[in-house]
């Protein structure tokens, strides 16, 4: 399964001969090594020679060394450089701060600074709730991690955990138009964490948990939902479930199984495993088999942990026993949140008819597309972008914060969660409906506002709104 990516994307600096056939026997040899030629831009011509830039996609990091060599390896062409495009999109960092008014003239400086500022100041001193008005908290979220789950790197600590804090601020801003900032912790300490995100908490609008290891997540994220008044949203659980609720609903629009009736076998039971099934359980659905790598978890499975108890009390009511491979037998639905080879074609192979899999372990699904047995399977997702139906949480958390931030909402439910799914999944017209199209572009711009418009109102139904949304302007 060798997929190009501009992930592994490079710049390659050359200087060939200007002479006829020079740039040809150059592009040979990117192409026999597998990779992608992209863009050619010429540099500047010097004497007999040119020089180059020219842009290669890869597979991964070997594959692009494999291409490098290739091009080094051709007589009378010079590697000068060779520049990775993702490395340089990162350098000095993805985000910055900017002003929103201008500091030009002394009055300026006087109302934004000293002596204006402290009139605002004893203002929300004496009324806190104008902090929503009067600072950056009307639309600021902390993106908090500890950097022990990130990716599917694992524990790698804080500071290398940052990139991706950094990219989930710069999507926040991108797409939902909300200020986030990244917070990595050195610690992993639960009590510590708590304390810390609580002594941040006034600064900001809402919290956002990001790749902090299970089952600590659960723990954290419990304690600050009851603790704090403002929303804390773990993404790696409820944005994976929102977003996979929405692709599910637009599947079982395709092969016409209402969701009360499916039967779902899923495995990890992980944050986001968990997650997804009690979404699931919230949209209707009563039939659920999460498995870990002992097989089906069941009510009374010896050393179960407190986690995985609670799951048991609520899914498998029948209290099946065996591998995952054998809880798919007659299942309609498969969810990978595990590892890849969590499943076989063989397992697949004695589904329901019109089955819908949800392979979504990254970067290598737990079964790939490609293996799956020819006409059993009616819709597939996974979590890459080079296939089809990508299951994205950028989908879900820009707009979830969007409309719990314009209601100033106090937690976020699992009806606006649902809610979100409902939204997501709407984006895509019965016309437009396929196998290859059950979930919208993370690049659609109705699907943020379409999200944060239903969160925004299944707050208000669920009474955790502290502020109305502004009616409608009529037409004129």
């Amino acid at each position: 399964m060798s997929h190009v990516s501009a992930s592994f994307s490079a710049t390659i600096r050359v200087r060939l001969a200007d002479s006829p056939g020079a740039f040809a026997r150059l592009a040979g040899a990117i192409g026999e090594a597998g990779g992608s030629l992209g863009a050619i831009d010429l540099v500047r011509v010097e004497g007999g020679t040119k020089i180059r830039d020219v842009t290669v996609d890869a597979s991964d990091t070997d594959h692009l060394n494999r291409i490098v060599e290739s091009v080094r390896a051709l007589d009378g062409v010079e590697v000068e450089r060779v520049s990775d495009r993702t490395f340089l999109m990162h350098l000095g960092g993805k985000i910055e701060m900017r002003s929103k008014v201008p500091v030009k003239t002394r009055d300026d400086l006087s109302m934004a600074y000293t002596p204006g500022v402290a009139r605002v100041c004893m203002a929300v001193h004496e009324d806190r709730e104008l902090a929503w008005n009067l600072t950056i908290k009307q639309n600021t979220v902390a993106v908090v991690s500890d950097g022990t789950a990130v990716l599917g790197l694992g524990d790698i600590g804080p500071e290398a955990a940052m990139p991706v804090m950094e990219g989930k601020a710069l999507l926040f801003k991108e797409f939902g138009g909300v200020d986030a900032w990244p917070i990595c912790l050195d610690t992993k300490d639960t009590d510590e964490i708590v304390a810390i995100v609580k002594g941040i908490a006034p600064g900001f609008g809402g919290i956002n948990l990001e790749d902090i290891s299970a089952p600590r997540c659960f723990e954290i994220e419990k304690r600050l939902r009851a603790e704090l008044d403002i929303p804390v949203f773990h993404d790696d659980q409820h944005g994976t479930a929102i977003v996979v609720l929405a692709a599910l609903l637009n599947a079982l629009r395709i092969v016409d199984k209402p969701i009360g009736e499916i039967r779902v076998v899923m495995t990890g039971v992980g944050a986001a495993g968990v997650a997804v099934t009690d979404i699931l359980l919230n949209a209707g659905a009563r039939h659920v088999i999460g498995c870990d790598s002992h097989g089906a978890i069941w009510d009374g499975r010896p050393g179960l942990n407190a986690v995985k108890q609670a799951y048991a009390e609520r899914t498998n009511a029948e209290r099946l026993q065996g591998s995952a491979d054998e809880m798919l037998e007659g299942a309609d639905v498969f969810i990978g949140l595990s590892l890849p080879g969590a499943i076989s074609r063989e397992g697949v192979a004695r589904m329901a008819d019109n089955a819908i899999v949800f392979a979504m372990a990254n970067p290598t699904p737990e079964i790939a597309p490609e293996e799956l047995p020819p006409g059993k399977v009616a819709v597939v997702a996974t979590g890459r972008s080079d296939y089809p139906n990508q299951i994205n949480n950028v989908l879900a958390f820009p707009g979830v914060f969007r409309g719990a931030l314009d209601v100033r909402a106090s937690t976020i439910t699992e009806g606006m969660k649902v809610a979100a799914g409902h939204a997501i999944a709407s984006v895509i017209a019965d016309d437009e409906l396929g196998p290859e199209y059950v979930i919208p572009s993370v690049f659609n711009r109705d699907v943020t506002k379409l999200v944060a418009r239903a969160v925004a109102e299944a707050a208000e139904r669920d009474g955790v709104a502290r502020k109305l949304r502004a009616a409608p302007t009529a037409a004129l």
